[in-house]
């Protein structure tokens, strides 16, 4: 079963707490988005593993460096899922990795601008990850740009770990991307930037699901 991750970015952290209390029912996945941790810390982890211990929280820490010890921050803040980015060196994932088998932990290798896609996810694929996620950048998605095509072409090469997809990721697209069954769907603004956002949940984890 796919599951659905909410990326949270642009909110302050009582309105994410409030929109994922309404989302719930539909959520398996919290991701407290990078901006939302620049602007609260890691008490937005905390505070959403607290209120929502049910679902799986996950720390977008884009991590490129420091990676045992960065990694060891978010899972004691109460991460379940930390990332670090793909073009890191290869000691720094290694490094996450470790903190997560410490605390119990998961960790997500985001793709952005990986230039050679398919070689270097077969590379991390090596260090014991549990996740590799595409990721068409909110900079680039205003060109068309959307990660069908890279998620196609990850999803041919994993062994070890699950693939999953970020970036743009809407109702228009949820079909093709569904039918290439990645474990992880990212959707932000596809939720959050809609008039109804309970209906975007429930609607996309329904088709995810066909």
């Amino acid at each position: 079963m796919m599951k659905l991750q909410l990326a949270l970015d642009t909110l302050s952290l009582k309105q994410c707490l409030d929109l994922v209390d309404l989302l719930k029912p539909h959520l398996d996945i919290i991701e407290i988005g990078t901006p939302v941790l620049l602007e609260e810390g890691l008490k937005a982890v905390t505070e959403m593993k607290r209120r929502f211990p049910h679902l799986e929280v996950l720390a977008a820490a884009k991590i490129l460096d420091a990676g045992e010890y960065e990694g060891g921050q978010c899972f004691t803040a109460g991460a379940d899922i930390v990332t670090v980015l793909g073009v890191s060196h290869d000691t720094t994932i290694s490094g996450v990795v470790k903190a997560a088998k410490t605390y119990g932990g998961k960790v997500m290798v985001d793709m952005i601008d990986v230039h050679d896609l398919k070689k270097r996810a077969i590379e991390i694929d090596q260090l014991g990850v549990d996740y590799i996620c595409v990721h068409t950048a909110f900079d680039l998605q205003a060109s068309g740009a959307n990660p069908l095509a890279e998620l196609e072409v990850v999803k041919g090469v994993l062994i070890n770990a699950k693939a999953g997809v970020a970036g743009g990721v809407k109702l228009a697209t949820i079909d093709a991307i569904a039918a290439l069954k990645p474990e992880i769907v990212v959707v932000g603004g596809g939720i959050t930037n809609q008039s109804d956002p309970l209906t975007a949940a429930k609607t996309l984890k329904e088709r995810m699901s066909l």
